[in-house]
């Protein structure tokens, strides 16, 4: 679907420099993706909830160093 945007240059040069693309399409395609990818990931974790393991520093250092 084509779109006509303004969009700021800076911005988006800045925007192709950290993501490593080469064309305005890729920029913009990649920078949604992750927008996405970032959202989804925060709706899981929140599904998932929290867990409260009660154990001291200690405990979770001997279990870190078992491993």
């Amino acid at each position: 679907m084509r779109r006509t945007v303004v969009v700021d240059d800076k911005l988006l040069e800045e925007a192709r420099e950290a993501l490593g693309t080469k064309s305005i399409r890729e920029t913009i395609e990649l920078g949604l993706r992750e927008v996405v990818r970032r959202h989804r990931l925060e709706e899981l974790r929140r599904s998932l909830g929290t867990v409260d393991l009660a154990l001291t520093p200690e405990e979770l250092q001997r279990l870190r160093d078992a491993e």
